[in-house]
């Protein structure tokens, strides 16, 4: 997967967000209509290109990013130590509010792992959300509280071999309600770009997701994944209890 480089910096193509593309925002709903308004003047929304970086190590937090449609990757691909991809980023998923709470730089890289619909809300419109709204700073606990239970279940993942078992705790991860509302049941992804989020060749993805789909937690769709039984995935290979 190569960076683009033909087209201007994602800033400079920045836009206005359109109605449908703030319907796809889950944390406008706990805004005031005056937040709400203020929000939406300073909003910005771009398309990025499969390979394009959003984030860069090294680079100082300025957006509050969040993914409107399309899918990205969290990586620390150009760090000294060894690769590590630390998550995917589907639609309704934000991100990067611990690197904007500590006014730092970006210690990972974000990736549009295919053409993506990324949006930007300024660093003080979102200190000033902050200190401002407690509807807000409600959705930002439980979001941080959410991706805190994320990373430590991704930790335990990185120390698993089994390529059906990664499969299934990476996708359960990806459907999550409360860190990706706008996945729903459906996720849009190829087995290649699951393959670059789980560490594993297109081949064993594929047989993964075959035997993910004959236990019927999964179906497989054209251009995705469909969940049938997220509890399933999280408890896999053990089935659940009821």
């Amino acid at each position: 997967m190569h960076p683009p480089s033909h087209h201007n910096p994602l800033r400079q193509r920045a836009r206005s967000a359109t109605p449908q593309e703030l319907v796809a925002i889950p944390w406008m709903t706990v805004l005031t209509p005056a937040q709400r308004e203020s929000v939406v003047a300073q909003l910005q929304v771009a398309d990025a290109e499969v390979g394009e970086r959003i984030c860069r190590i090294g680079r100082p937090a300025n957006f509050w990013f969040g993914v409107i449609d399309g899918l990205l990757k969290m990586s620390n691909d150009e760090s000294s130590g060894q690769a590590v991809t630390f998550t995917g980023v589907p639609p309704g998923g934000w991100f990067g509010e611990g690197t904007l709470l500590k006014r730092e730089s970006y210690r990972y890289n974000i990736q549009a792992l295919r053409r993506s619909v990324v949006a930007g809300l300024p660093i003080e419109v979102f200190h000033d959300l902050l200190g401002n709204s407690i509807a807000f700073n409600r959705f930002m606990l439980n979001q941080l509280n959410e991706r805190l239970g994320q990373f430590i279940a991704a930790r335990e993942i990185d120390r698993i071999s089994d390529p059906e078992l990664r499969v299934a705790r990476n996708l359960a991860a990806l459907f999550h309600p409360q860190l990706y509302p706008g996945v729903g049941n459906l996720l849009r992804i190829t087995q290649q770009e699951l393959g670059y989020l789980v560490g594993l060749s297109r081949q064993r993805v594929n047989q993964a997701l075959n035997e993910l789909a004959t236990r019927k937690l999964i179906s497989i769709e054209y251009g995705g994944l469909r969940v049938l039984k997220l509890q399933g995935l999280r408890c896999f290979p053990h089935p659940p209890l009821n």
